[in-house]
């Protein structure tokens, strides 16, 4: 790509760019309970990197979601979420940490919805730990550590649906968030057929700055949901990245594997 390019979009393009997808807060149409997933973190190939768990626990209106993952290189990922539920899904608070050999800038951030604030401790380019505290004018459709919540109450006859989110790079800044259902596949449990909406989460980005990412490739490719819709809609599995220089994986459902000793008492 030329210089003169280069700044024809910074200079040019750039007006066009500031147009910003509608978002908005999901409504509820599935109310969230008492969860406990027990999950595994997969390669696209089949290697079972990480070991994870999923749990949701509601008090009236209020839900706390953990995922965490424990990776066999010893690495973690684990993120806390309390959100409400109350008409539409709105972010009260949210903590990601990302640490160990798997992930190549170690991460902690919080956000505060109520205090409109947000913190990042991160490891920089030289091995020092820095934290920032951002205050960020925060929508009320913010979805971190909430997504799959949000996915599973868009309707798969809905084009598409924008939310936000706060991505770390490492200063916190908005994205969006395109959720749009591509169609159904087929999956068995047993002998039992079933079908299941794939949607595509795609990160959008705003301004200047998104018009350079999508240039120069440094979004993050999509990630992929699968759902099972019904009275009760249930995550399938999911196939995207869990960090900016992460690959896709993919997330499944598992069950308990019992031991001889178990089986025979």
């Amino acid at each position: 790509m030329t210089k003169r390019l280069i700044r024809c979009v910074l200079m040019g393009c750039s007006l066009l760019s500031m147009q910003y997808l509608v978002a908005e807060p999901v409504p509820v149409r599935h109310v969230e309970g008492l969860v406990h997933g027990f999950l595994l973190l997969r390669t696209l190939d089949g290697t079972t990197i990480a070991h994870g768990d999923l749990t949701e626990i509601a008090n009236g209106d209020q839900v706390t979601t953990h995922l965490v993952f424990h990776f066999k290189d010893g690495s973690l990922h684990d993120e806390t979420a309390v959100f409400s539920q109350s008409h539409t899904f709105r972010l009260l608070k949210d903590h990601l940490a990302q640490k160990g050999p798997t992930f190549k800038h170690p991460l902690d951030m919080s956000i505060d919805t109520e205090k409109r604030e947000v913190t990042v401790r991160y490891t920089d380019s030289d091995g020092k730990e820095k934290t920032t505290t951002d205050q960020m004018d925060l929508p009320a459709d913010v979805a971190n550590g909430m997504t799959l919540t949000v996915v599973k109450n868009i309707l798969p006859t809905e084009p598409k649906k924008t939310v936000s989110m706060i991505a770390a790079t490492p200063k916190p800044r908005l994205v969006q968030l395109v959720i749009t259902p591509t169609g159904e596949e087929s999956f068995s449990i047993g002998d039992s057929r079933r079908k299941a909406v794939r949607y595509e989460v795609k990160v959008e980005v705003g301004g200047v700055s998104g018009l350079v990412a999508h240039l120069f490739s440094k979004l993050p490719p999509p990630t992929h949901v699968w759902i099972l819709h019904g009275d009760a809609p249930a995550f399938v599995k999911s196939e995207g990245p869990m960090c900016m220089e992460c690959p896709v994986w993919r997330i499944e459902l598992t069950t308990p594997v019992w031991s001889a000793s178990a089986e025979h008492p």
